[in-house]
């Protein structure tokens, strides 16, 4: 048997093939469909979606057939790739010279007719052969010729797709890699900057404490404006880092547990410290639910406390209510606050955007907070949305996911 020759640009074809990363991946549907359909159309008991390697041929797709692979030195298909633009058919193999020497043309199950399509990528690259394989002498239809073609450019299609698809893995896992790394680098940044800080704070009062008699007036508001803004890098500080564990938070299926509505908001109450002026108006009827309690607390601490702090009216008022249905629970936080304009509201939950310049307190925002309140939300399977008019008051409703 003469040895069949190599095609003339082998090195580029063979990284071409390579490249796809498809080499011995498993059984694919869409590939066993277009196999099934060249063989029905052709009528022929085998068809095969077949890859030429170095020294192999491999097969994506296989009907009628037991085999994986061959050696390339006895493959049809390493034939037909030598002419990219044409289909090969072969009537009868033990009456043609290439081929009557081929082991497989002989015995019961012997491969006498044989036609295949080059699968010809973008860079004229033929990396195999969409194929149909019959055990009598026989001559296509040019309908099927034409149908044979028509499937061997699906089979190239199915290639492209999963070029681009490798590609946004690839991409993906480096975005993945880099985002972790984002978050281990603002994890060590912002838990090596809270000591400090915290040294700083106690400093400010030493200072105030112990030399109070010794400055002026001046001197004082220099040490409280300090520590102010001490205060303020602590509390950015710990949104940032707030931000980047809310994954974790809601990652967490042990977090989940029963607690009661009115239980939850009266932690929140007190953790937030609330003064005389202040009206918080909890739902109607409280509910035993199961949730990621330290997920919602931290959405509901957020959600109060800005009701709290961008309000300019002498009675603060926070009405919160609460419902569910079949899938979801539903929470609404409304209060009679500053409100915000409607050109601000899709952007309030962006990280880093701020729409008020200073709170109650004349504090300015981070613009962290709210970005945070809406990860932990959709990390729950839930939604958010607001609706507010400028000088009357903000109403967000969120939902998070029931879990059994």
């Amino acid at each position: 048997m003469k040895p069949i020759p190599k095609a003339v640009n082998e090195t580029k074809r063979l990284k071409a093939l390579k490249s796809l990363r498809i080499l011995d991946s498993k059984q694919e549907k869409e590939y066993d469909d277009l196999a099934k359909l060249a063989s029905t159309i052709c009528d022929t008991p085998i068809a095969l979606v077949s890859l030429v390697d170095e020294k192999r041929q491999w097969f994506k797709a296989r009907v009628g057939l037991d085999l994986c692979e061959v050696d390339r030195e006895y493959s049809f298909c390493s034939v037909a790739i030598q002419k990219p633009n044409e289909i090969l058919e072969i009537h009868d193999a033990r009456e043609d010279e290439r081929f009557k020497e081929n082991p497989y043309t002989f015995g019961e199950k012997a491969i006498v007719f044989y036609a295949g399509v080059p699968l010809v990528d973008k860079d004229n690259n033929a990396l195999g052969t969409l194929c149909v394989i019959g055990h009598e002498p026989r001559i296509l239809t040019d309908s099927q010729k034409l149908s044979l073609k028509r499937l061997a450019n699906q089979v190239v299609k199915l290639f492209e797709l999963r070029a681009i698809n490798e590609g946004l893995r690839k991409t993906q896992r480096e975005l993945k890699e880099n985002n972790n790394q984002l978050k281990n680098f603002a994890g060590v940044v912002s838990h090596d900057m809270k000591m400090p800080l915290a040294n700083m704070i106690i400093t400010f009062d030493i200072l105030k404490s112990k030399y109070a008699d010794k400055l002026d007036q001046t001197g004082l508001d220099y040490i409280h404006n300090l520590k102010q803004s001490a205060f303020k890098m602590s509390d950015y500080i710990s949104n940032i880092l707030l931000h980047y564990e809310s994954d974790k938070i809601t990652s967490e299926s042990e977090a989940n547990q029963v607690f009661d509505v009115h239980q939850l908001l009266e932690d929140i109450e007190e953790m937030l410290d609330t003064k005389d002026d202040y009206e918080i108006n909890f739902p109607d009827t409280n509910k035993e639910i199961y949730a990621n309690r330290i997920a919602l607390e931290q959405i509901l601490l957020n959600l109060i406390g800005n009701s709290i702090k961008y309000n300019d009216k002498d009675k603060i008022k926070v009405n919160i209510c609460f419902s569910e249905d079949e899938t979801h629970y539903h929470f609404i936080v409304t209060d009679n606050g500053i409100g915000i304009p409607k050109d601000q509201q899709k952007k309030v939950f962006e990280l880093f955007s701020t729409v008020a310049e200073k709170d109650r307190n004349g504090h300015s925002g981070n613009g962290i907070g709210l970005s945070t309140v809406r990860k932990l939300i959709y990390n729950l399977g839930g939604t958010i949305q607001v609706k507010s008019e400028v000088n009357k008051g903000t109403s967000i409703h969120f939902t998070i996911e029931k879990h059994d």
